[in-house]
C-alpha cells in the first residue's frame, strides 16, 4: 500500500477530537475522533501517504485543571510535561481508532504516534511577551496570589475571569524528524507534533530541555509538513470554508484564496489571531516555503474537499 506520492500532512483541530469544545467524555471523544479518522481511511485507500498532527487546546486545559485540583495531594507537573501527556493520550485515541478502521476496511497499514519535541530559540522574543491563555479561570485575588507565589503572568480575559498566559515561541525544527521520516517511508501513518510539539531548547549540541511554553499547532504543522516533504497541507478546523467578513451580514465564503490575497486579507485584519489568523499565516508560510496547496475545511467536509466540492484552497 505504500505510495510514491508526496505525503499529505493533515492537521486536526480540537473540534476534530473534542465535541463542541466542551471537553466531552472519553466516549464522546472517541466518537468524534472516529468521524475524522473515517475520512483519513479514504485518503489512504486512494494511495496517499498521510502524516497526522493535531491540536490539544481543550485537552491540555483539562490536564491543567486536574493539576490545580490535585495540587494539595500530588505536585503539579510542568507545562511541557502536560503537553507531552496530551500528545500521548490523544495519539493513543487517534491511532487506536484509525487502526481499527483500517482493519475493518482490510487496509494493511500500521499507525504510530511519536511524542515530538519541537526546538525553539531560547532567545525568542515570545518568551518576553507571554500571550497564550491556558488553563482554568481565576478570581482577581487568586490571580494575584498565583503571580506572587508561582511567578505566573495572568491577564483578565473578556470579563470571564483571570487566566494564565504563557510564551508561544516560534517552532524551528523537530528533534525526532529522522524517526518520523523513516516510518513514513515504510508506509506507516505517523501521528506527530501534537499540540505543536513539546517546546524544548537546545542547551548543548543534541541536548534538550523542556520549557514552559506552548507552540501554535498551525505553525508547527508547517514545520512538520516541510520536514517530511509534503506538497499539500490540510488544516481541519471548525468551519467548512474560510470566509471574509466572518459572522457579519457581508460574510463571503471562499473556494480559492491566492497567496497574495491571503497576505492582503491577513494584513487587513480579516483573520483574527484567535481564530483563522494562525491558519492563514501557516498557509502563507507553507506556500512560501515551496508547498503547492493548503486545504482548509471541517472534519465532515474533508472527503468532499479532496474531491473539489468543499473547503477553501489556498494556492500560489
Amino acid at each position: 500500500m505504500t505510495s510514491m506520492l508526496s505525503p499529505i500532512v493533515v492537521s486536526l483541530g480540537g473540534n476534530a477530537l473534542i465535541p463542541d469544545r466542551s471537553g466531552g467524555s472519553i466516549e464522546q471523544q472517541f466518537r468524534v475522533t472516529e468521524t475524522s479518522m473515517i475520512e483519513v481511511v479514504h485518503l489512504l485507500q486512494l494511495g496517499h501517504r498521510v502524516v497526522l498532527t493535531h491540536g490539544n487546546g481543550p485537552i491540555v486545559g483539562n490536564i491543567l485543571i486536574r493539576n490545580e485540583a490535585a495540587a494539595s495531594i500530588v505536585p503539579p507537573t510542568p507545562l511541557y510535561i502536560c503537553g507531552a501527556d496530551s500528545q500521548g493520550g490523544i495519539g493513543y485515541m487517534a491511532q487506536q481508532v484509525l487502526r481499527n478502521l483500517l482493519r475493518q476496511a482490510d487496509v494493511p497499514i500500521e499507525v504510530a504516534t511519536i511524542v515530538t519535541q519541537m526546538v525553539v530559540d531560547a532567545e525568542d522574543p515570545g518568551f518576553q511577551r507571554p500571550s497564550k491563555p491556558i488553563g482554568p479561570f481565576y478570581s482577581e485575588a487568586e490571580a494575584h496570589a498565583l503571580e506572587r507565589d508561582r511567578g505566573w503572568t495572568l491577564i483578565e480575559d473578556c470579563g470571564r475571569g483571570w487566566r494564565r498566559v504563557v510564551p508561544s515561541p516560534e517552532p524551528r525544527r523537530i528533534v525526532e524528524i529522522a524517526s518520523i521520516r523513516a516510518l513514513v517511508e515504510a508506509g506507516h501513518v505517523v501521528i506527530a507534533a501534537g499540540g505543536g510539539g513539546v517546546p524544548v531548547v537546545e542547551t548543548a549540541p543534541g541536548v534538550y530541555r523542556g520549557v514552559e511554553a506552548v507552540i501554535d499547532k498551525d505553525l508547527a504543522s508547517v514545520v512538520l509538513a516541510q520536514a517530511v516533504g509534503a506538497h499539500r497541507l490540510v488544516i481541519v478546523t471548525s468551519v467548512d470554508r474560510v470566509a471574509l467578513d466572518y459572522r457579519t451580514p457581508r460574510q463571503r465564503d471562499l473556494e480559492t484564496l491566492t497567496l497574495a490575497e491571503a497576505r492582503r486579507h491577513l494584513e487587513a485584519g480579516q483573520f483574527p489571531p484567535g481564530s483563522m489568523g494562525p491558519k492563514i499565516l501557516g498557509a502563507i508560510r507553507f506556500l512560501e516555503g515551496g508547498g503547492e496547496e493548503v486545504l482548509i475545511t471541517s472534519p465532515a467536509k474533508l472527503g468532499e474537499a479532496f474531491a473539489g466540492r468543499a473547503g477553501t484552497r489556498v494556492v500560489r
